[in-house]
């Protein structure tokens, strides 16, 4: 299979890589990305080294990946508890529209005999 080829820079340097067809236009906004966290790096640190300078944006892609978990994992607990209440709100409010139906029945059921008494006079 034929890998794409394509060019990143990151720090000021080239490298060029492979991936799948049609994913060059996503690598290529990764890299874009992640240059983006070198150069934070490095203008609040200066020139501390190329090796340095990646470990520290690598270490701040991972640490906002772990902070977007934490957000999912808590998005996901807050859907799953609407989820409970909707469905408690929903079961309620068929008992409620039970006892409604129950309630206009016997209504019904007390104007009919009131009727027939009324029509009997």
């Amino acid at each position: 299979m034929l890998m794409a080829q394509i060019a990143v820079t990151i720090n000021g340097k080239t490298y060029r890589m492979a991936c799948d067809e049609g994913q060059e236009n996503h690598l290529i906004a990764l890299g874009q990305k992640f240059d983006d966290h070198v150069g934070q790096l490095k203008g609040s640190f200066g020139e501390i080294g190329d090796q340095r300078l990646t470990i520290m944006a690598g270490i701040m892609v991972v640490d906002e990946l772990g902070e977007s978990r934490k957000k999912i994992r808590s998005l996901e607990a807050d859907l799953e508890n609407l989820r409970i209440n909707r469905d408690e709100v929903l079961s309620n409010s068929e008992e409620q529209t039970k006892s409604v139906m129950i309630g206009l029945g016997n209504a019904a059921e007390r104007i009919e005999k009131l009727a027939r008494k009324l029509n009997g006079l």
